[in-house]
């Protein structure tokens, strides 16, 4: 059994950041993450991966062409902490491309049309090579012997002054199955309030009224789906278009630019179709629906992009749970983070980003309520 002050369940922007702070507080952690990679909802596709590769196992090389497949966007002037970590990290901004029109699509018996388009004040920033830059520079920065992955915390139980958690190897690991325990005198939950209460055992129990809250906050992506189409170059901007559009038809309700700073051009879409709907529906015959809308928004040339990428959150068993697949995908009002009584009083704090009162389910969110939660310790 490995004994450490802190542990850390969950290895996206939260629990890398949280490591982080504790590194440079001199604090013991070990950090657990389910997944084979870190970044949770952050993870970019890379343009070099062929077009049949799986949207759950996306290529990490390091490229400057990375398209999001989570969040894109933060914005530094509402979310100064977040911007701040960027420039001490040295990563590279630039701007969401919004100049020229946008298309509409109004109804399936009308042309798609052109509109003024709109641009965003504060501009919305992008990272250069996607947002997992910021992840992979943060795991650069930490000890790497503290960080367990393709692990799943399936029990906390506070025994005395300190917690047992138990961990289990996942099935691609050659001891799937393997229960791991280590002991800590704090917990940090860096995942979402509805997962960690969905998918982790208690012992004793929460609070009732604690694990209602947290059951009840929605999860950020948890009921989206995101298309990618990448191509040579933005050849819609060429037509004075700005890559963004809006459709009542679908199967793309919201269309955005997502090229890379200098070189390939692309779009990316949030999918308007309910998760059953997109669930019945090949990942193939989903692709072939977006490129014939890519072809009525921007024309002939948008028909054969020379990658595509489909990211169906809702599939996600380490972002969803089944009480997400109805739900309407609006950034949730934060919970409590920590019990205020019980056994788990002053030892177990949520510091997903679910948890950020200013910045709930946002990528500054992940920042703020890490942040916090180390501050508290």
């Amino acid at each position: 059994m490995q004994n450490v002050p802190v542990v850390i369940v969950g290895g996206g922007l939260s629990g890398l950041y949280a490591a982080f702070l504790l590194e440079q507080k001199g604090i013991d952690y070990m950090l657990i993450e389910a997944r084979d990679r870190l970044g949770g909802r952050i993870t970019v596709a890379k343009s070099s991966v062929a077009q049949n590769a799986s949207s759950q196992s996306i290529n990490r090389e390091k490229s400057n062409d990375g398209f999001d497949l989570g969040p894109s966007w933060f914005w530094p002037e509402y979310q100064p902490q977040l911007s701040s970590l960027i420039e001490t990290l040295n990563l590279t901004r630039f701007a969401q491309f919004e100049e020229g029109d946008m298309m509409v699509e109004r109804g399936a018996s009308e042309l798609p049309i052109r509109a003024q388009g709109y641009q965003s004040s504060p501009p919305s920033m992008r990272l250069v090579g996607g947002l997992t830059a910021l992840t992979d520079a943060l795991y650069a920065r930490l000890d790497a012997k503290r960080i367990v992955t393709g692990q799943t915390v399936r029990r906390l139980t506070k025994t005395g002054h300190h917690i047992k958690i138990d961990s289990e190897y996942g099935s691609e690991h050659i001891n799937a199955g393997q229960i791991i325990t280590y002991q800590a005198q704090h917990v940090l939950l860096a995942l979402p309030p509805r997962l960690a209460v969905s998918n982790i055992v208690f012992e004793p129990a929460l609070p009732q009224d604690l694990a209602i809250e947290w059951r009840e906050t929605a999860t950020w992506m948890a009921p989206h789906a995101k298309y990618v189409a990448v191509y040579d170059s933005p050849f819609w901007r060429d037509n004075g278009l700005s890559g963004a559009a809006r459709s009542a038809i679908g199967p793309l309700t919201e269309i955005h630019d997502a090229s890379s700073e200098k070189g390939e051009g692309a779009v990316f879409g949030f999918f308007g179709v309910p998760v059953k709907v997109r669930q019945s529906v090949s990942e193939m015959a989903l692709k072939a629906h977006c490129r014939a809308q890519m072809v009525r928004l921007f024309g002939a040339q948008a028909d054969k992009p020379k990658a595509e990428y489909i990211k169906d959150w809702s599939q996600d068993v380490f972002t969803a749970t089944a009480a997400d697949a109805s739900g309407a995908g609006q950034h949730a009002v934060a919970p409590l983070s920590k019990p205020k009584t019980g056994e788990w009083q002053d030892c177990l704090t949520g510091c997903g980003s679910e948890w950020s009162v200013p910045f709930s389910g946002y990528v500054a969110g992940a920042i703020d309520a890490a942040s916090k939660a180390v501050q508290s310790l």
